[in-house]
């Protein structure tokens, strides 16, 4: 179990450019530290060599490991890249095509040459059956049984591998899906189906449809990942479980991940806000702003009330990256997070207008920055970050792996020449675009949820988000920043801290006064029981489990709701002014106003079952230390930086960060080095260090 507090548990992050890896020993109390570069071609051989290598330093047997927790990008990459298997879709007659329909929406007004993501079923396997239910869930036409026939034929002269399942209102009354699926398993026994009623039961039909193909396009792919991870942790005498991350930031089974693989399309960026929340949670700061910069994307989250905001709608495979609207739709529930364009190896570029542009492309893990010496040679946000003297060239992943300066340097003077700048121009000029773009895009992020900004500490991590924090959150005005130790792998920290959780959600769509609140107390005591045996499977005793409930509402004419928490007891008509009056709370929250008096009605009905929060005792991530020190003893040398506030490079002061003890203080300019990241710190940072050995920055 991920919360067995006498073993050892590793949380391991596949990202762009690394795998990182944490492990606990609870016996001993220590975390020991892993990173290695990412294998895209099979990302199950960066774990494993992550894993060899972590539990070898750390004197550690894989028989002794209790449990590891796995968040993985491979749903995200086998959408972009279309990598699944081929896919057809079964659906009611006269909507086959409303996967490419949409909701004829323009995402973008003027653009002429306006591009609709492509779906992922061909029009030529979208089959159509004569089939009806109504949208109260009775039956108008029963399902035909020598049409499911004919269709299996003709599926399997086509190669089909996979099926989804979506018929109109399946989401009210799934026995037709479930007929469909009997036929199927009876004629094609070795396809991979997946019926909308079981992965999104949830009103509004593209939304639906769409991610049912998406979960079971993917379904094989995932399947065999999982399946090889767990044979080649077995080969190393691995016993333990297997545990996956959700994008809702929960934990499931592999079992329950290759059933519903669609609920990992955020795995590994949700467990980097789960680690900002429980650092703000233990250090009593409920509300922050989670920066995570990693080699090839930034993520910002708001942690409101010790908890990341989380949303049920989101879009994969954009045709344009940041252009709402453009992605294939995915209704499960995620951590709500706005991604960035840029990373330590986002690409920089002179565009048609003469301007210096940075990312959205990634020299990725391979080739790499130019500085990487694996072969890149494109001017990268690495590149310029080694030039300003942010990094050092002899210390990058703790001396592992040596930066070639000259190759940055040749690198950015691609974009420097052109723009008739100096070497040292253009590298702050990447520098401070990226974070112009980050403090942009996460100021639009936090505004539109209601938020202001300047409210929010910035807690910064991944290899490069501690490199640009400090700027970015001069950019912001945000009042504090916050680095925590091991700041290069703190998303491993998410996993580690994850409970066993699985949430549902079921549809029924009503004017509130008219509710049937027997059917909405059936409607949880279903979700509940499946809940409940999802984990109970897992090892989760009954009594340990949570449960939380909550309902989407709106007002009578709009087109979207907002979420409303709900107590886990037995509803009546009793509830109803306490319901309206909770929603009217959530809309103010939300909207700063209300329309009193207007009609409410509910569509959807949410609950999650959850296991307690596995213990981790952050004070003791000091172990990875040797913090015995004052700031002063822990200076280790000095470095010339790009001060922009000189327009010059200075000499700072270089600190150990593992030398930092619980309590030191000092200020800037300075830099702060790990292993796995570096915190570059302006002249007005006051700086301190806290007793999770966060590095705390006042920035006014």
């Amino acid at each position: 179990m991920t919360n067995d507090a006498h073993g050892v548990r590793v949380g391991v992050d596949i990202g762009g450019t690394f795998t990182d890896l944490l492990v606990y020993d609870a016996h001993s109390g220590r975390f020991h530290v892993g990173k290695t570069l990412t294998t895209p071609d099979d990302p199950s051989r960066a774990v494993m060599t992550g894993l060899r290598t972590a539990l070898e330093a750390a004197g550690i047997e894989p028989s002794a490991v209790s449990g590891i927790v796995h968040g993985t990008t491979l749903v995200t990459n086998a959408i972009i890249e279309r990598k699944g298997v081929k896919t057809a879709l079964i659906t009611t007659r006269g909507f086959r095509d409303a996967v490419e329909i949409g909701r004829e929406h323009r995402y973008d007004l003027y653009d002429i040459n306006l591009e609709m993501p492509k779906p992922l079923v061909p029009r030529r396997l979208r089959m159509e059956l004569d089939e009806r239910t109504l949208s109260d869930g009775t039956t108008l036409r029963p399902v035909d049984r020598a049409q499911v026939r004919e269709i299996v034929d003709y599926l399997k002269e086509q190669g089909v591998e996979a099926v989804a399942v979506a018929l109109i209102h399946a989401w009210r009354n799934p026995a037709h899906e479930r007929d469909v699926a009997a036929i199927l398993a009876e004629y094609a026994p070795d396809l991979t189906v997946s019926l909308s009623s079981d992965v999104v039961p949830e009103i509004r039909e593209w939304e639906r449809t769409s991610t049912t193909i998406t979960n079971v396009y993917v379904r094989p792919v995932v399947a065999k990942y999982l399946g090889d991870l767990e044979h080649a942790l077995e080969r190393i005498g691995y016993t333990g479980s297997l545990f996956i991350m959700l994008s809702s930031g929960g934990v499931c089974t592999v079992e329950t991940a290759r059933t519903y693989p669609i609920r990992l399309v955020e795995s590994g960026p949700a467990a980097g806000a789960l680690a900002a929340s429980e650092y703000g949670q233990r250090a009593g700061i409920p509300n922050l702003l989670s920066f995570d910069m990693g080699g090839t994307t930034a993520k910002a989250c708001i942690i409101d009330d010790g908890e990341p905001l989380t949303t049920s709608d989101f879009e994969v495979a954009r045709v344009y990256r940041f252009k709402k609207g453009s992605g294939l739709p995915i209704k499960v529930p995620v951590i709500e997070m706005i991604e960035i364009g840029a990373g330590g190896g986002s690409i920089a570029r002179i565009d048609a207008l003469g301007l210096l542009k940075v990312g959205p492309d990634s020299a990725g893990a391979d080739p790499g920055p130019a500085c990487y010496g694996r072969g890149g040679a494109q001017p990268t946000v690495t590149d310029a970050d080694l030039l300003l003297g942010y990094l050092d060239p002899e210390y990058f992943l703790g001396g592992r792996m040596r930066l070639d300066v000259d190759a940055a340097r040749r690198a950015i003077d691609t974009v420097a020449e052109p723009l008739g700048l100096t070497t040292l121009e253009a590298a702050w000029g990447i520098h401070q675009v990226v974070n112009e773009n980050m403090a942009g895009a996460a100021r639009i992020h936090a505004i539109e949820r209601g938020k202001d900004p300047r409210s929010y500490p910035l807690f910064a991590f991944g290899g490069a988000g501690p490199v640009h924090a400090y700027r970015v959150a001069e950019i912001l005005q945000a009042p504090r920043l916050l680095a925590p130790l091991g700041a290069g792998v703190t998303s491993t920290v998410g996993f580690l801290a994850a409970p066993l959780a699985f949430d549902f959600v079921r549809s029924y769509y009503s004017p509130v006064d008219a509710l049937d609140w027997d059917y909405v107390n059936e409607l949880f005591g279903e979700m509940e029981r499946e809940g409940r045996e999802i984990l109970a499977r897992a090892g989760v005793r009954q009594a340990d489990m949570r449960v939380t409930r909550s309902a989407d509402l709106r007002y009578v004419g709009q087109g979207h709701e907002v979420q409303v928490p709900l107590p886990v007891k037995h509803l009546d008509e009793r509830f109803v002014p306490t319901l309206l009056h909770e929603f009217e709370q959530v809309y103010r929250r939300l909207y700063e106003r209300t329309a009193t008096g207007n009609p409410v009605e509910a569509l959807s009905w949410r609950l999650v079952v959850s296991a307690p929060r596995p213990d981790l005792p952050l004070e003791r991530l000091a172990s990875i230390a040797d913090s015995q020190v004052e700031a002063g003893a822990a200076i280790k040398g000095e470095r010339e930086i790009y001060l922009p506030e000189e327009r010059a490079m200075r000499s700072v002061p270089v600190y150990d960060r593992y030398k930092l003890a619980p309590g030191a203080t000092f200020r800037g300019p300075a830099v702060v080095e790990e292993r796995e990241s570096t915190v570059v710190l302006g002249p007005a940072a006051r700086a301190s260090i806290d007793r999770f050995m966060t590095l705390v920055v006042d920035l006014h």
